[in-house]
């Protein structure tokens, strides 16, 4: 993607099943557990680089001894720092309780809500005496009913010291696994135990299924929640429309839990069809004596897994998605030869990196399946009249592609408020000089995801402009962006996305600046319903035009006056993102139509704010 989108965090979860004196004989160290957390959360550093967390539970601790261990850091070399400061602690002899931990939860984080700090950070820990009572939550998730559960909490008597989803989410599997402990303390206690008898049969006998069938019916959004109690039971739980992923592995030494399927094969070395994927509304639970079973403690309804996951988000090496990513690009091919005239001899095909490169070798299959079809087409045509000539001229036909863009790394526009940010963000991007024939030759560079269109404006189409191309046609291999997402991507505003504001330019240039106004009255009325009748009226937006006609929009608004070559635009249609990625249908941010509830909430919400804040435009010009 050439804008960074911030988006879903990163989880890491290992229960080790063997006795710690057993990884050290066979593995030569102590610290295998802590070894993998490591790996597993550097293979996902792509999914959260504002913050880690890790935490541990030591079930051989005593009396007197610290059992539940928390380090959390902030910024880019966070892991670093966390696991730098375990081997100090060990330098000074005081790792026994981390090498010791049999339960192990690391954490990634990017913020989707503006806020940030140490307090942010997973793991959350709730801490009690009663060590069946402390828990240790971390999740990859976002949930839209904030205000439902915060009221919640209230009614229960308690005072939330924060406002936000993971502390209300926190206090309510709190709240649950007080509820859970007070039942067994009751039960038992009738049957005349008492002391640490007592409590042994607390620990034992939680019923952590329960504890989840009580606790996740509240929540609206698209989540996987890791817990571990202080007793030493541990769960994973995801959402029921399984928005957000969640994969595992399990043998007789270890469970692994990830985010990303890629990840765990790497680190454990595993094959593909070893690791397996949670399923939406399932609970991984493990019992503190390591038998572990998997409770559907939520029905699934239909599955809308993220579709942006196989576009951008998750590492392209898991086989599914690269072949997800290839045909994205490949079903590209007729759209981008059509902008082009069909003159592959005159166009240079590439791609902005990095992120987009499989879906270009995509379209680059699909282009070579065309110029092989116009060669059998020109042979046959041909026959025996061919001279060797023109027979060699024919086969010798390539489609050519250069690598034309290269990030500069290294370069960082610091200036922030300066006039000459734009400047410093046009070479964020640099060109590779000599691959375009000035003023002959077309250019077709694609991307994975055009959100915002900012970095395109000011650098991406400037910078390639200088090699003179006749023409730049940005192809992006997914659908237009056209509405907020409230489930863990950092795409909350009406106005960010390029779509919406060229579609809204174009109703005014027609005369239909009052479907503005119309659609924030419907977005009023629908407030007023209760959450599971409302719909979606911000379709009316992009109601009166075409793809192409926002697509042509949008290449007019981001193309500089600077710029002399003709610049077009391709996405990707949502027919076509389904195809590529049949079982993620999560496409919410492209179609407009969300998996829970919540989301249609939002989505009206969003764009009364949006309306409100330009009502002084919208009055001078509609």
């Amino acid at each position: 993607m050439s804008e960074q989108v911030k988006h879903e965090c990163g989880i890491a979860m290992i229960r080790l099943l063997k006795p710690t004196y057993f990884y050290a004989q066979k593995y030569g160290t102590e610290q295998y557990g802590l070894n993998k957390l490591y790996l597993l959360m550097e293979k996902q550093h792509n999914r959260g680089q504002e913050a880690a967390g890790v935490g541990a539970i030591n079930l051989c601790a005593k009396p007197g001894e610290e059992y539940i261990m928390r380090e959390r850091a902030l910024g880019a070399n966070a892991i670093k720092e966390i696991f730098e400061r375990i081997a100090r602690q060990q330098a000074a002899e005081r790792l026994s309780t981390w090498s010791s931990a049999t339960l192990l939860l690391g954490h990634l984080r990017y913020s989707t809500t503006g806020k940030s700090g140490l307090p942010y950070a997973h793991p959350f820990l709730r801490r009690n005496n009663w060590p069946a009572r402390n828990l240790m939550m971390a999740g990859n998730f976002n949930l839209t009913n904030a205000d439902e559960l915060f009221q919640h909490l209230v009614a229960t008597g308690q005072h939330p010291r924060y406002y936000g989803d993971t502390f209300f989410l926190l206090e309510s599997l709190g709240h649950h696994l007080d509820r859970e402990v007070q039942f067994q303390y009751d039960t038992y206690k009738a049957k005349g135990l008492q002391g640490a008898e007592l409590h042994r049969q607390i620990e034992q006998k939680i019923d952590v299924s329960n504890l989840l069938q009580r606790t996740c019916p509240q929540w609206d959004g698209g989540y996987v929640v890791c817990g571990m109690i202080g007793n030493g039971d541990a769960f994973v739980v995801r959402d029921p429309v399984g928005i957000r992923s969640c994969f595992y592995y399990t043998d007789d030494e270890i469970v692994v839990v990830a985010s990303e399927r890629p990840v765990i094969q790497t680190v454990m070395n595993v094959t593909v069809d070893q690791v397996e994927e949670l399923r939406p509304g399932q609970a991984m639970v493990l019992k503190r004596s390591g038998i572990f079973d998997f409770e559907q403690v939520l029905p699934p309804t239909e599955r809308r897994s993220c579709s942006f996951e196989r576009i951008y988000f998750s590492r392209g090496s898991d086989s599914d998605i690269y072949r997800e990513r290839k045909k994205l690009g490949e079903q590209l091919t007729d759209d981008v030869l059509s902008m082009v005239g069909y003159d592959v001899d005159n166009t240079v095909f590439s791609f902005i990196p990095n992120t987009a490169e499989v879906a270009f070798y995509g379209l680059l299959d699909g282009l070579n399946c065309y110029l092989n079809e116009q060669k059998k087409r020109m042979i046959r045509e041909g026959g025996k009249l061919l001279s060797s000539v023109e027979l060699d001229k024919i086969l010798s036909q390539r489609i050519r592609s250069e690598k034309v863009a290269l990030k500069d790394i290294k370069l960082r526009t610091f200036i922030e408020q300066d006039a000459s940010r734009n400047d410093m963000a046009t070479h964020v991007y640099d060109i590779t000089y000599g691959t375009i024939r000035p003023h002959t030759d077309n250019l077709v560079v694609i991307d994975d995801s055009i959100v915002r269109g900012t970095t395109l404006r000011q650098s991406i189409i400037k910078i390639l402009d200088r090699l003179g191309p006749k023409k730049i046609v940005v192809v992006s291999s997914s659908p237009q962006v056209r509405y907020p997402d409230c489930y863990g991507i950092d795409m909350a505003r009406m106005d960010e996305f390029i779509a919406f504001r060229a579609a809204v330019e174009l109703l005014q240039a027609s005369g239909r600046g009052s479907v503005v106004q119309e659609v924030y009255r419907q977005c009023k009325e629908q407030l007023l319903l209760p959450k599971s009748e409302m719909a979606n009226p911000v379709k009316g937006i992009y109601a009166p035009f075409s793809d192409v006609e926002i697509s042509r929009k949008i290449a007019q608004m981001l193309t500089p006056q600077s710029v002399n070559a003709q610049v077009e635009l391709v996405y990707q249609t949502l027919d076509g993102l389904r195809k590529a990625c049949p079982n993620h249908t999560g496409d919410w941010y492209f179609s407009g139509n969300y998996p829970t509830p919540g989301g249609y909430k939002f989505v009206c919400e969003a764009y009364i704010r949006y309306v409100e804040e330009k009502q002084d435009f919208f009055k001078q010009n509609l």
